[in-house]
């Protein structure tokens, strides 16, 4: 799985289990709703580390807590 693709079913996962929607999310972090929109239907190649450092801020989580998760299992993470 690509590295993108991962960090957009993470955030999904994690606005599902919170009850938050994508664009309270984008208010809380600051980013436009667009760029949000952008980066969890996965149309940049790789999310820039401010904004994946925004989000799981504002999901109220830890990196260790947001990566602790089989989507980022190096064995099968394509990272270009």
């Amino acid at each position: 799985m690509k590295l993108n693709k991962a960090f957009a079913l993470r955030v999904r996962e994690l606005l599902k289990e919170k009850k938050l929607t994508q664009y309270k999310l984008a208010q809380e972090t600051g980013l436009y709703h667009s760029t949000m929109t952008d980066i969890l239907n996965c149309k940049y190649e790789t999310p820039n580390f401010k904004n994946m450092a925004l989000i799981i801020r504002a999901l109220g989580l830890s990196f260790a807590e947001f990566f602790d998760c089989s989507y980022f299992d190096f064995k099968d993470l394509e990272i270009k």
